[in-house]
């Protein structure tokens, strides 16, 4: 990866001004965070996080109130209008409605930001042809997006946000409306376009499962601040924002909740602790070593693995029978090689971890704000979806 940042933010902040009905909106809050190129970068928060908006900053469809955003070595904060559409020709965006053009066929959908472009008829219909059979979906170019999965849909809008070569993809939230299984094909292309096209890909996302999958590194956001910022696996395995908490536990569901953990008791009435799995430090030949040699019988009862940027992590829940010396050693020597938490027996219990919920809903902002984008920007952009204000104008509606 290169050492210049492709995507570098510097106490960023975008304040949407109040009114007598609504207060005032600082959804970015003074962020500082650089995007590698070449990587997946993730980054996640709750509904009204300013996760949206950030991702906004980058092609400049918003600007900043205050701090800088580099994109590509450039300073768009300093770039005029006509300036700032040459660097949105270099970066596509794909969302989570789809937003494609029910008029057009797929092929011309793909082909709508190369005609904004003026690109010429016979380079067009080539490079449409290209991107269809590059996302799988050249049997499809004579058909209408109401024809379609929404599977096929999201590739249709990836091979446009790729029509015009561009050095960076957004995707927002672009795999929401898709359920699990054709979450995961739409993240292995997006993997494919990082890997083969050395494109940049920043997928802003509310869900844990898709940074878990796709993203390199991840951040967090929360009230319009970035929170924790890291490797992908280090956030899950070292998660230290109590909102970065919250989303591991609702992503792994490894560790056994309050009324499960009363379930288990009530069958297993030995010593249950919850080990942690982590394949970077090899806890799990340890743990293995540690139980065999300890003197004790190890039961696993609760539990889950899953990978995590390529490598196991999750944690098991273990009922460790035998005397309370032989017991008490094996977790001391446990604790030498991974995380464990102790929650006693049933006749003698230790409480289980806190658990951390959260409304997915707090902290949204109000109700949508509107923006009015031209022709050009939406062309280049991929269209957006949204309602006509004129032949040549937009009207789009907006949440983060």
């Amino acid at each position: 990866m290169s050492t210049t940042p492709i995507i570098s933010f510097r106490d960023a902040a975008k304040v949407f001004p109040g009114s007598r009905k609504r207060p005032e909106v600082r959804a970015v809050d003074g962020v500082t965070l650089d995007i590698e190129a070449g990587e997946i970068f993730g980054v996640i928060g709750y509904s009204g996080a300013g996760k949206s908006t950030l991702v906004r900053l980058i092609n400049a469809l918003e600007k900043t109130t205050s701090g800088s955003v580099v994109v590509g070595g450039q300073d768009l904060t300093a770039l005029g209008e006509s300036q700032l559409r040459e660097v949105r020709a270099g970066i596509g965006m794909i969302f989570q409605q789809f937003n494609l053009l029910s008029s057009r066929t797929v092929a011309g959908n793909v082909a709508y930001p190369l005609e904004v472009a003026k690109w010429p008829r016979e380079k067009r219909e080539a490079r449409v042809r290209e991107l269809l059979e590059f996302v799988g979906i050249a049997d499809k170019a004579g058909s209408y997006p109401s024809q379609l999965s929404g599977g096929q849909k999201q590739r249709v809008g990836i091979a446009r946000a790729l029509a015009t070569n561009p050095r960076i993809l957004l995707a927002d939230e672009a795999t929401s409306a898709l359920d699990p299984e054709t979450t995961r094909e739409v993240l292995r292309l997006l993997q494919r376009v990082n890997r083969e096209l050395g494109i940049t890909v920043v997928i802003i996302t509310h869900e844990m499962d898709v940074v878990r999958y796709a993203c390199h590194r991840v951040a967090v956001m929360e009230h319009g601040k970035v929170v924790e910022v890291g490797d992908a696996y280090a956030i899950f395995s070292g998660p230290t924002a109590p909102v970065t908490r919250r989303f591991v536990a609702t992503s792994l569901r490894d560790r056994p909740s309050a009324e499960t953990l009363a379930r288990l008791r009530e069958r297993h009435p030995g010593r249950l602790v919850v080990v942690g799995i982590d394949e970077v430090t090899g806890s799990t030949h340890a743990i293995s070593q540690v139980l065999r040699d300890a003197g004790v019988e190890p039961a696993i009862i609760y539990g889950g693995i899953t990978e995590v940027a390529d490598k196991p992590y999750g944690s098991l829940t273990f009922e460790l029978t035998g005397s309370d010396d032989d017991v008490a050693a094996a977790i001391e020597r446990l604790r030498e090689v991974t995380g464990v938490d102790d929650l006693g027996t049933a006749d003698a219990p230790v409480s289980a971890p806190a658990e951390t919920t959260t409304d997915p809903t707090a902290g949204r902002s109000g109700p949508p704000r509107t923006r009015v984008v031209g022709a050009q920007d939406y062309g280049m952009l991929g269209g957006q979806g949204g309602r006509l204000a004129g032949p040549d104008r937009l009207v789009i509606e907006e949440d983060d």
